[in-house]
């Protein structure tokens, strides 16, 4: 019993340095403009099709990128949010505009998915070993010689002219 609440307090508190980590993380990022330009353009896509993010295109003559990034630094100078400025890439260029599918509605599949395939896996994974275990333990549980099998087993070696080795 003082064993389980051990882990549910390692568990607990583990949770909380998560979820403290995140916190820090998202709270790092400056407000002024041009550390937002280099967060939005790294949130979207070039729509060269180049496959790049827009922030990182190095397609040489790129007809996008440039109209793309003079586009999002209207809109940052313009005061838009940085939803309004995505929600607006992405009515103009399409959903394929943004490097990460929307936490909402159908997109919501992209993100839980893996996770899920992730864990059904791992799942039957330790369910495969626990078989095998349970397996090994039954094969050697059984008695090793009966009187049949014995009885086969100098059947087969007089058939053979076997001694039992290989």
């Amino acid at each position: 019993m003082n064993k389980q609440r051990t882990h549910l307090r390692f568990g607990i508190r583990a949770v909380q340095a998560l979820l403290l980590a995140f916190a820090v993380c998202f709270s790092l990022g400056a407000t002024d403009a041009s550390a937002r330009y280099d967060h939005l353009n790294h949130q979207l896509m070039c729509g060269c099709g180049c496959g790049q993010v827009l922030g990182e295109c190095n397609h040489v003559g790129c007809p996008q990128s440039p109209v793309q990034l003079a586009e999002l630094r209207t809109d940052i100078s313009g005061g838009k949010t940085d939803q309004e400025i995505l929600d607006g890439f992405a009515a103009k260029y399409g959903m394929t505009v943004l490097a990460a599918p929307p936490a909402k509605g159908f997109d919501l599949v992209a993100w839980i998915a893996p996770v899920a395939v992730f864990l059904a896996a791992l799942l039957g994974t330790i369910l495969l070993i626990r078989q095998w275990a349970v397996g090994k333990k039954d094969a050697a549980a059984a008695p090793v010689s009966t009187p049949e099998m014995d009885a086969l087993r100098e059947k087969i070696r007089r058939e053979t002219g076997s001694e039992g080795g290989y």
